[in-house]
C-alpha cells in the first residue's frame, strides 16, 4: 500500500444516501413552496449537516423553514434507518478486501448512530469498530474544516500526511485537502452530476476515481 491508513467519508462514498436523501429533500422543499430539483439540492447542500445544512437552505430560500419541515425529515430518516440503503457500487467488496490490520476510519458529517446503523445494514460494522467519527459529535468545527479528519487520523495513530481520504462532496473535499492528507475525489455514487469531477479537481484533490476498481489501483 502507498499509504499507512485510510479514512472514508460515508454518505455518497460507502452508502447511496446522497441520491436518495436529495431526491426526498427536493420533493419536500417543493411541496412546502420552495421549488427545488434534485440537482439543486445536490449542488447546494451536499456534505452539510446540522445547523450548517439548515442555514444553507434558509439562505437560499430567503426565510426560515416552516415548522413542518423538521418532523417530515425525521420521519424519512427513521424509515431509511429501519430499511437501509444500497451501497455505492463496489464499496462493500472494497472495504472487505482491505488488510484487517490496515488502520481505517469513517469521518462523516452524519451522526454516529446513522453511520453505525447503516454500516450494520451493509455488514461492515465490525470492520471499523470504534473508529467511526462524526462532525456533529467529535469536533467543534465540522466539514469543511479539516478538524474531523485530523481527529480521525489521531485516533488511528497515523500521521495525516500518510493517510488517503476518500471524499465525494465539495464540502468534504475542501476539508480533506486542508488536512494535508492525500485526497481521492470519488465520483462513483449515483448522485454525482456531470462535471462533478472537475469541481473536485479544482479544489485540489490528488486523484479522481469513478469506481472502487480505480481506487484499488490508486492506493496499491
Amino acid at each position: 500500500m502507498r499509504f499507512d491508513g485510510i479514512i472514508f467519508d460515508f454518505d455518497g462514498v460507502l452508502l447511496e444516501s446522497e441520491a436518495a436523501g436529495n431526491e426526498h429533500l427536493a420533493e419536500l422543499l417543493t411541496e412546502l413552496g420552495f421549488p427545488h430539483t434534485r440537482e439543486d439540492t445536490l449542488t447546494h447542500y451536499t456534505g452539510l449537516s446540522g445547523p450548517d445544512f439548515i442555514a444553507a437552505i434558509e439562505a437560499r430560500i430567503g426565510r426560515a423553514l416552516p415548522d413542518e419541515f423538521h418532523p417530515r425529515r425525521a420521519v424519512e430518516d427513521a424509515r431509511v434507518l429501519a430499511e437501509g440503503l444500497e451501497e455505492v457500487a463496489g464499496a462493500v467488496a472494497f472495504v472487505q478486501s482491505l488488510p484487517p490490520d490496515w488502520p481505517k476510519a469513517v469521518a462523516s458529517s452524519s451522526s454516529t448512530h446513522w453511520v453505525r446503523t447503516h454500516l450494520a445494514h451493509l455488514g461492515l460494522e465490525e470492520v471499523f469498530g470504534d473508529k467511526v467519527f462524526s462532525g456533529k459529535e467529535h469536533v467543534a468545527r465540522g466539514k469543511p474544516a479539516p478538524d474531523l479528519y485530523l481527529h480521525a487520523a489521531a485516533a488511528i495513530g497515523i500521521d495525516i500526511r500518510r493517510i488517503v481520504i476518500l471524499e465525494d462532496s465539495v464540502v468534504g473535499v475542501t476539508g480533506a485537502v486542508a488536512s494535508g492528507a492525500h485526497v481521492i475525489g470519488l465520483c462513483a455514487g449515483s448522485h454525482c452530476l456531470p462535471g462533478h469531477a472537475d469541481r473536485l479537481r479544482a479544489l485540489g484533490v490528488h486523484d479522481i476515481a469513478t469506481s472502487f476498481e480505480e481506487v484499488v489501483r490508486l492506493i496499491a
